[in-house]
C-alpha cells in the first residue's frame, strides 16, 4: 500500500464522484531526539496478517491498516467523554498528536463488492468524513422508509439540524466512525450489487498517549477505540496469564443486544436454517452489516457499536481481529493461547489459521495480530494446549480434513 501525503485523489461510483484528502500512511512516526522517524507497518514484526480462501470459490475476507490523520480537538473530546481523561495535544509535535493507527477487518457475504471496497474506502472515509455530510445523511437514511422511519440520529443527532446550537460542537470518534459507516452505505447504494451482499466489519482505532510519543508497539498508555457490526471480531489479551477481553459482541438477532433493539423497532422477523442457525429475515446471520441494502428498512443497521478503553500498554499482549471463519472453529481463549511463544505477529497470526483450517473451517479465514508492549511477556501456562491436542485428534481423517490435503 503506498503512502499518500496531502494528495487528492478522486473516487468513483457510478454517477457520484468526489474528492477526497487522503493524509493516511502505510508507516508510524515517533519522536526522536531529533524530531521525528518512521516505521512501516508492513513489515510482520509490527503487524501479522494472513488470509486464506479456504474452501470457498472467493475470497470475501479483506483488510487494511494504515496511520490515519485526525483532528487532535476530536481526540481530545473522545477521551474526555469516553473516559475522562484530560489529555493535551498541545503538548506534543501536531503531526503525532493527529496520528491514530487504523486497522480493520472485513468479512462478506454474498459476493464481494462491499468487503472490497471497505478494503479500499473505509479507512479514507473515517479520515475525511465532515458533520456538514450528517444532515444529508440523516435524509438518506430516513428516506430507507421501515426501521429507519423512526431513526432520529443516533449519536449524530446533534448535526442533524445545522442551525442548532448543538450542531457547532465538534464530533468525537463514535461519531466519526458512525458517519464514515453510513457514507459507505450512502456511497453503494447506486451499486446494484451491494443491495444483495454485504460485509461486518471490526476497525480498531490506536492513538499513543505517551509524551514523547512513542510507537503504538512499545507505548506505555494508549488509547483503544473499536467499531463494530456483524459478526468479526477484536480480542485483546492481557500479559498476565492470557487473558482474554473481546472488545466485540456479534451482532445476530438471537443476541440480548440485538433482540431488544429490533423487536422495539420492528416485529421479530427470525427463522432458522437447515444447521439450526438464527436468521435474520429468514437470509441474514447478522443484524448489522455494511451493504446488505435491500434489508435496511427491515432493521440492518451499519450503526457500529463503539467502545473506547486506556490501556497499560505493558499490562497487554496484543490484540487480534479474526473473521467468523476463524471465530466459528476456534474459541476466544484458543486463539489469544496460540500467540504465545511466536516469534512475531505474523508467526502468531499463522497459527491462529492454521489451527482454524485443522478444526475443518471450510468459510473464507484471516487474522490480524497487532503487538502491543507486552508482547512476548505473556505469564501463566497454556491452558488450551491440552484440548487444542484433543480436538486435533478428533479431527484427524474427518472429511474436511481430508479434502484439505487432497
Amino acid at each position: 500500500m503506498a503512502s499518500r501525503l496531502l494528495q487528492y485523489t478522486p473516487y468513483k461510483s457510478g454517477i457520484r464522484t468526489f474528492l477526497r484528502r487522503a493524509a493516511y500512511h502505510d508507516y508510524v512516526r515517533f519522536a526522536t531526539p531529533g524530531g521525528t522517524a518512521r516505521i512501516p507497518l508492513n513489515s510482520p514484526k509490527v503487524i501479522g496478517a494472513v488470509t486464506s480462501r479456504g474452501e470457498r470459490q472467493q475470497q470475501e475476507d479483506f483488510y487494511a491498516y494504515v496511520a490515519l490523520s485526525l483532528d487532535p480537538e476530536e481526540l481530545r473530546l473522545t477521551l474526555k467523554k469516553a473516559l475522562h481523561v484530560d489529555w493535551d495535544p498541545s503538548a506534543i509535535p501536531q503531526i503525532l498528536a493527529r496520528q491514530v493507527l487504523f486497522v480493520g477487518i472485513y468479512d462478506g457475504h454474498g459476493g464481494s463488492t462491499v468487503s472490497q471496497f471497505l478494503r479500499q474506502e473505509l479507512h479514507g472515509l473515517l479520515e475525511n468524513v465532515n458533520k456538514s455530510q450528517i444532515p444529508d445523511v440523516y435524509v438518506w437514511a430516513t428516506e430507507l422508509g421501515g426501521y429507519f422511519k423512526r431513526f432520529r440520529g443516533g449519536v449524530l443527532a446533534p448535526w442533524v439540524r445545522p442551525n442548532a446550537p448543538e450542531a457547532a460542537t465538534k464530533m468525537d470518534l463514535e461519531a466519526r466512525a458512525t458517519l464514515a459507516f453510513f457514507e459507505v452505505d450512502r456511497t453503494l447504494s447506486i451499486e446494484q450489487a451491494a443491495h444483495t451482499c454485504g460485509a461486518t466489519a471490526s476497525v480498531v482505532l490506536l492513538q499513543s498517549l505517551d509524551d514523547p510519543s512513542h510507537p503504538f508497539f512499545i507505548s506505555r498508555k494508549l488509547a483503544l477505540t473499536v467499531a463494530h457490526v456483524g459478526d468479526t471480531r477484536v480480542i485483546l489479551s492481557k500479559t498476565e496469564n492470557g487473558e482474554v477481553l473481546p472488545m466485540t459482541e456479534n451482532h445476530h438477532a438471537d443476541t440480548r443486544v440485538e433482540a431488544t433493539r429490533l423487536r422495539r423497532m420492528m416485529s421479530s422477523s427470525q427463522a432458522m436454517d437447515s444447521f439450526g442457525e438464527v436468521r435474520w429475515m429468514g437470509a441474514l446471520a447478522n443484524t448489522r452489516s455494511l451493504g446488505d441494502l435491500q434489508y435496511k428498512r427491515f432493521g440492518v443497521t451499519p450503526e457500529p457499536e463503539v467502545r473506547t478503553k486506556l490501556l497499560d500498554g505493558s499490562a497487554y499482549s496484543h490484540i487480534t481481529l479474526v473473521s467468523d471463519g476463524i471465530s466459528s472453529v476456534v474459541s476466544d481463549n484458543e486463539i489469544s493461547d496460540l500467540a504465545r511463544g511466536a516469534s512475531t505477529p505474523q508467526h502468531a497470526a499463522q497459527r491462529i489459521l492454521r489451527f482454524a483450517e485443522d478444526m475443518g473451517s471450510d468459510d473464507n479465514l484471516t487474522a490480524l495480530v497487532v503487538p502491543l508492549a507486552g508482547w512476548g511477556h505473556m505469564t501463566g501456562e497454556d491452558r488450551t494446549r491440552d484440548l487444542r491436542e484433543y480436538r486435533r485428534r478428533r479431527m484427524e481423517g474427518s472429511e474436511r480434513q481430508k479434502a484439505r490435503w487432497m
